[in-house]
């Protein structure tokens, strides 16, 4: 007799991460549950800058940037290195998009809405308030705060930083975790000409941190600071951000008369991939996003990092089917390895450099404005339109593999138009009914 259970994928939280998860496996014939606790659209604290991998990926999810009201591409970025030196770099040319800024209110929603609209059983309002594996059905048992419970072979928790299914589950769920970065943001309406650029400062009192402004709409611009946290090291981030907001080639962007849209909020942000366990039960329960502590070492960015471990994840569980979760395990593990892993390895490795010594934050911009060369990829290799480890993996060395086009690319204009119709290719539903059928 089958096993009951009400989904194939319960999926925990309906940021960037779980909706990827949610629409990647049901777009693969899979029945999901998406649930949150919160009702959308809602606030998240965010610098809101989404990095060329982060809009390539959510193209490939099918989002169309005119659903999301805040959406601003963005052509280049203003760099300032610590002695005050000022660049600007340009992202590629095209064609497709390579940088944007949104609100995460805008951006989750419209997310939100693509998952319903993929099929995903989508439940807000409604928190997990506890799960079990049933171990003689091989299923696991989500039970929620309206009092049902979801039964389902796998769970993808990207409930954030401090996920509740972690400590459920007892995958070191540690509850003094604070994070590897702190960052605060605030909203503001700026008047200074300049504010239309995107900044990003390198103040030698925050390295290897550093400070922002991303460009939103009717004059509006997320403003901010990230800085790593160290052992014991109390954050002291008001005074910082005061501090920062006083000094004059800040107040030059912001531009006389700029008021603040509400009050400043921090949030941590944790970058502890390579400790952080990414299953448990078995293989059942796969973690993503925050919850896989993914974020980016050298720049504490996270959207595209949720958006890739969410794929990975769904394709492991998809792949591997309902009666194989050691091999769904196995898969997610060593997909994450062969390329966040790496990743993450070559971003410790700037950000150490750039604490202990902090001179090289002044050397470095005139390296990468030296040749045409460096000049022309320093920008697209820090907002991650390439990988971090690129020159450190000859197995990515590919032909195209530094002339790949952006998101949203017209059809036909290089191989990525191929590659987005692969990562979007179903596996086929007999590889995951036949499995089902043996977990009884």
């Amino acid at each position: 007799m089958p096993v009951r259970h009400t989904a194939d994928v319960v999926v925990v939280g309906a940021g960037p991460a779980g909706c990827a998860a949610a629409i990647t496996l049901a777009r693969a014939g899979r029945r999901v549950v998406l649930v949150d606790k919160a009702t959308f659209p809602r606030d998240k604290t965010c610098g809101d800058g989404l990095t060329a991998l982060a809009v390539r990926l959510l193209a490939d999810l099918g989002l169309d940037p005119a659903t999301v009201g805040s959406w601003v591409p963005l052509v280049d970025v203003m760099v300032r290195t610590p002695r005050g030196d000022e660049q600007r770099f340009a992202l590629p040319p095209g064609p497709g998009q390579f940088a944007a800024v949104s609100r995460r209110a805008d951006l989750d929603a419209a997310l939100v809405e693509l998952a319903r609209a993929a099929g995903v059983d989508v439940r807000e309002g409604c928190a997990v308030t506890a799960a079990s594996p049933d171990a003689a059905d091989g299923v696991v048992d989500v039970h929620l705060a309206d009092g049902t419970t979801a039964r389902a072979w796998y769970v993808v928790a990207a409930d954030g930083m401090w996920s509740p299914l972690r400590k459920l589950t007892g995958a070191g769920g540690a509850t003094a975790y604070l994070g590897e970065w702190q960052a605060l943001r605030q909203y503001f309406v700026a008047t200074g000409p300049e504010s239309r650029s995107m900044w990003v400062w390198f103040e030698r009192d925050l390295l290897p941190g550093y400070a922002w402004s991303f460009p939103l709409p009717d004059g509006r611009i997320n403003i901010g600071l990230g800085v790593q946290r160290t052992h014991g090291d109390a954050t002291g981030l008001r005074h910082r951000w005061d501090d920062l907001l006083a000094r004059p080639h800040i107040r030059r962007v912001l531009g006389d008369g700029a008021e603040p849209e509400g009050p400043w909020r921090a949030w941590p942000i944790p970058t502890g991939i390579l400790d952080a366990p990414l299953t448990a039960w078995g293989g059942r329960v796969l973690f993503v996003g925050d919850a896989a502590r993914a974020g980016d070492t050298m720049t504490g960015e996270g959207i595209g990092q949720a958006l890739e471990t969410a794929r990975l994840a769904a394709r492991a569980v998809a792949g591997a089917g309902a009666g194989d979760p050691a091999r769904a395990a196995t898969a997610y593990r060593r997909a994450v390895r062969a390329g966040l892993y790496i990743d993450d390895l070559a971003s410790r490795l700037v950000a150490r450099t750039l604490a202990r010594h902090p001179g090289a934050a002044d050397r470095w911009l005139p390296v990468a404005l030296s040749t045409r060369f460096t000049t022309r990829y320093f920008g697209p290799w820090m907002f991650e339109h390439h990988p971090r480890a690129l020159p450190l993996t000859p197995w990515r060395w590919g032909r195209g593999a530094l002339s790949t086009p952006g998101a949203w690319a017209p059809p036909g204009a290089s191989a990525w138009a191929s590659l987005a119709a692969a990562g979007r290719r179903q596996l086929p539903s007999s590889a995951w009914q036949t499995s089902a059928s043996t977990a009884r």
